[in-house]
C-alpha cells in the first residue's frame, strides 16, 4: 500500500474518534501533518496497519511518535498532554540505552496503562510500538521511501547498536558450543566493535543436523509451495529495504566501505538480487521426453539438499544474498559461514529471515574461522554441497575437502587478474574513469578488479597523466564522510599485504606514480597507488594485490595484448575500451574470461551470470545459470499399456 492511502486511513480513523471520544482526548494538540511524516516511514518499514492502530490507543501513540521528527528532536510540549510526555521519556531512555524488546514492552506497557483514557487494550499497539522501535529506530532517520535517492542520501547511523553476535541455528540465537567469542574490529580505527560467538565443528554439527531435519521429507519446507518459497524470499528483501540504513551503517562500520556505497550498491543489489530470485521460485521445472518404447519420462529438478555456504569480507551483505537467493528458491536449506571480519551484518540479516517467516532449520547463520568452522562445513558428510567465495589458495581446500569426504557438489567463486585494455580509438575520458573505478571501487577489493591496464602505446603517456590527476583527487578517510571515496582495507593482515606487494614493485623496477604508503597512522587505510612501467613478469602484475593499486602496461599489437592478457592463471573478467565494432567482438571470443565489459566496467547484476575460468573457479552464481548450482536432475521413466504421439 502507499503512504498516501495508509496516511487517508489513518485520518479516517481519527476523525471518527476525535467526534466521540471524550472532552479530554479531543482537546489534544493537532497532530496530523507531523503524523505524515511517521505514517510515510511506517509503510516503508511495513510495520504499521490502519485495522491495528484503529483504537483511540493507536490514535494516542501516533500522536507521540509524530512528535519524534525527522531531526530526531523530542518535543515533549507537542505531545499528548503529560501522559504523552511520560511516554516520550520512556521512549527516549529507550532510544539512548537501547533496551531489549522485553524490557520496552514491559516500560510501555506500564506507561500506556498509566496514560490511558479509553478502555482500549493496549497489547496490540504495545507489540507493535516494540518492533517498530526495534527495526526503525537504530536507523535514525525518518523519511518517505521517494525521498530516499541518490541525490538525498539519508544520514548514516555513526554508532548503529550491535542486535546479534551469537550463532543462528534452527531460528534461535545461541552461544557457540565451546563458549568461546572473539573480536569484530572497526577497520577505520582498529579498535574493537565487540565480540562475536565463534562456531566450531561442534556447532557445525548442530546446525547441519537443523538443516538436515528442515530438509526432511514431508517437512514444512519441502511441502510447501514454490510460489510461497518466493513469497518469504520477498519478504526478506522488503525487511532488507526496511532496514537499508542501519543495514548500510553497519556494514561500513564493520567493513570499512563508504557509507554511500554500502547503501547505493550494497543494500540495493542484495535487494534486487533476493527478489530477482523470488521470482524465479515457481518458474523451476523440468521436461516431458518423448523417449523410445512404450513409456512416459519427465524429468524433475529437485533441490540439492543441505548447502555449506562460506562467504567472503569484502562485499559481506551481496555476498549472503548472492548465495541466499537461488540456494531458498530452488528449496534448499542453508548453513552458512560468515568472514570473521565482517560477522555483523550477516548475523542481523539472519534475523529477518526469520522474522520474514522461513521455517525453523532453513536458514542458519555461523560466525567463526575458516579452519574451524569452514572446513567443518566444506569436510561434513551430511552437507551436500558446498559454495565458496573467496582465495583461489582456499578454493584448492574447499574442494579437496569435498573430494576427501562425500563427493559434495562444489561452485567456486576465486580469485582474478583482470585485464582492462584500452585502445587509441576508445573515449579516453571515459577509459580514464572507468578504469579508475574498476580498480579502486571498494578500496581495490573486488575479485575482478581491472588490476592490469594495457594502454596502447599512442596515447600511454596521456592515459597515464590523466589516471595519475583522478587518484591524486580521490579523497581517502572516514568513510561515513559522504565526501570520502575511499575508505580503510578490511583489516591489518590486508593492509600489510598490500604494503608489501607495493614495496615489491618499487624493488622491481615499476614506477612508482602516486601514493604508495599507508594513509594516515590510524586505520587501516592504503593510499591510492598507481604503478607505470609494470612488465608481465613483475609481481605485481602476476599477484592479486586486492588493494588500491593500479598497475599500467604498455602494449603495441592487438594479438600481442591478446596473448598477455591471457597469460595469466586467472580468468575471471577482462574489459576492452574500444570504437572499433571489430576489435570489440575480437576480445570478447578471445580472451579467456567468465565475464568480458566493452566500454564498461564492473557492471554486475542479478540477471546476468558471474563466475570464472581456469584458477578463478567453477560454476556460475547469480542468473538462470545460479540455479543450476542448487538443483539435481532426476529421470522419471513409467511403463505404460501402449504409447501414442
Amino acid at each position: 500500500m502507499t503512504g498516501g492511502t495508509t496516511t487517508a486511513s489513518y485520518r479516517h480513523h481519527h476523525h471518527h474518534h476525535h467526534h466521540t471520544t471524550s472532552p479530554a482526548h479531543s482537546a489534544s494538540p493537532p497532530y496530523c501533518v507531523a503524523t505524515e511524516h511517521v505514517l510515510a516511514a511506517c509503510d516503508c518499514c511495513r510495520c504499521w496497519r490502519p485495522a491495528t492502530a484503529a483504537g483511540a490507543g493507536g490514535l494516542r501513540l501516533l500522536q507521540v511518535l509524530a512528535a519524534y521528527n525527522c531531526c530526531r528532536c523530542w518535543r515533549p510540549a507537542t505531545a499528548a498532554g503529560a501522559g504523552g510526555l511520560q511516554l516520550l521519556q520512556e521512549l527516549a531512555a529507550y532510544n539512548c540505552c537501547r533496551l531489549e524488546v522485553v524490557t520496552i514492552h514491559e516500560n510501555l506497557l506500564a506507561t500506556l496503562t498509566r496514560c490511558s483514557r479509553t478502555k482500549v487494550s493496549f497489547e496490540v499497539v504495545v507489540k507493535m510500538t516494540a518492533m517498530f522501535l526495534t527495526r526503525t529506530v537504530k536507523a535514525l532517520h525518518w523519511a518517505p521511501r521517494a525521498a530516499l535517492s541518490t541525490a538525498a542520501l539519508p544520514k548514516p547511523a555513526l554508532n548503529p547498536g550491535i542486535e546479534h553476535t551469537k550463532l543462528f541455528i534452527n531460528n534461535e540465537f545461541v552461544e557457540a558450543a565451546s563458549g568461546k567469542r572473539f573480536p569484530t574490529i572497526n577497520p577505520s580505527t582498529g579498535e574493537e566493535i565487540c565480540q562475536v560467538a565463534e562456531a566450531d565443528k561442534a556447532d557445525v554439527d548442530k546446525a547441519v543436523a537443523a538443516a538436515r531435519a528442515a530438509f526432511s521429507l514431508n517437512s514444512e519446507w519441502r511441502t510447501m509451495d514454490a510460489s510461497h518459497r518466493g513469497v518469504l524470499l520477498n519478504r526478506l528483501a522488503d525487511l532488507l529495504d526496511r532496514d537499508k540504513v542501519y543495514l548500510a551503517s553497519l556494514e561500513t562500520l564493520d567493513n570499512g566501505k563508504p557509507y554511500k556505497d554500502a547503501y547505493l550498491v550494497d543494500v540495493e543489489a542484495s535487494i534486487k538480487n533476493l527478489r530477482y530470485f523470488a521470482g524465479y521460485a515457481d518458474k523451476v521445472h523440468g521436461t516431458t521426453i518423448p523417449t523410445d518404447g512404450p513409456y512416459f519420462a519427465y524429468t524433475r529438478l529437485e533441490p540439492v539438499g543441505v548447502c555449506g555456504q562460506i562467504i567472503p569480507w569484502n562485499f559481506p551483505l551481496l555476498m549472503q544474498a548472492w548465495k541466499l537467493g537461488p540456494a531458498l528458491a530452488t528449496g534448499n536449506t542453508v548453513v552458512m559461514k560468515l568472514a570473521e571480519q565482517t560477522p555483523l551484518t550477516g548475523l542481523y540479516v539472519a534475523s529477518l529471515v526469520k522474522e520474514a517467516g522461513f521455517p525453523a532449520g532453513v536458514v542458519n547463520v555461523l560466525s567463526g574461522y575458516g579452519p574451524t568452522a569452514g572446513a567443518a562445513i566444506a569436510s561434513h558428510p551430511d552437507v551436500d554441497k558446498v559454495a565458496f567465495t573467496g582465495s583461489t589458495e582456499v578454493g584448492h581446500l574447499i574442494q579437496q575437502a569435498a573430494g576427501a569426504s562425500n563427493l559434495k557438489r562444489v561452485t567456486l567463486e576465486l580469485g582474478g587478474k583482470s585485464p582492462n585494455i584500452i585502445f587509441k580509438d576508445a573515449d579516453l575520458d571515459h577509459a580514464v574513469e572507468q578504469a579508475h573505478f574498476g580498480l579502486f571501487f571498494n578500496q581495490g577489493q573486488c575479485c575482478c578488479a581491472g588490476t592490469r591496464t594495457f594502454v596502447e602505446d599512442s596515447v600511454y603517456d596521456e592515459f597515464v597523466e590523466r589516471s595519475v590527476e583522478r587518484a591524486k583527487k580521490r579523497t581517502v578517510g572516514d568513510p561515513f564522510d559522504f565526501n570520502n571515496e575511499q575508505g580503510p582495507q578490511v583489516d591489518e593482515e590486508q593492509m600489510s599485504k598490500i604494503l608489501s606487494l607495493i614495496d615489491s614493485g618499487k624493488k622491481d623496477g615499476a614506477k612508482l606514480l602516486v601514493g604508495g604508503s599507508r594513509h594516515g597512522d590510524k586505520g587501516y587505510f592504503v593510499q591510492p597507488t598507481i604503478f607505470g612501467d609494470v612488465k608481465d613478469n613483475m609481481k605485481i602484475a602476476q599477484e592479486e594485490i586486492f588493494g588500491p593499486v593500479m598497475q599500467i602496461l604498455k602494449f603495441s599489437d592487438v594479438q600481442e595484448v591478446i596473448r598477455r592478457a591471457n597469460d595469466t592463471s586467472y580468468g575471471l573478467a577482462a574489459a576492452v575500451f574500444t570504437n572499433d565494432l571489430d576489435k570489440a567482438n575480437l576480445f570478447a571470443q578471445g580472451l579467456r574470461a567468465g565475464t568480458v565489459w566493452v566500454n564498461c566496467y564492473d557492471v554486475l547484476n542479478a540477471q546476468t551470470p558471474f563466475g570464472g575460468f581456469k584458477l578463478s573457479g567453477q560454476g556460475r552464481e547469480n542468473s538462470e545459470y545460479g540455479l543450476r548450482n542448487y538443483l539435481e536432475v532426476k529421470s522419471v521413466i513409467t511403463k505404460l499399456p501402449v504409447k501414442n504421439s
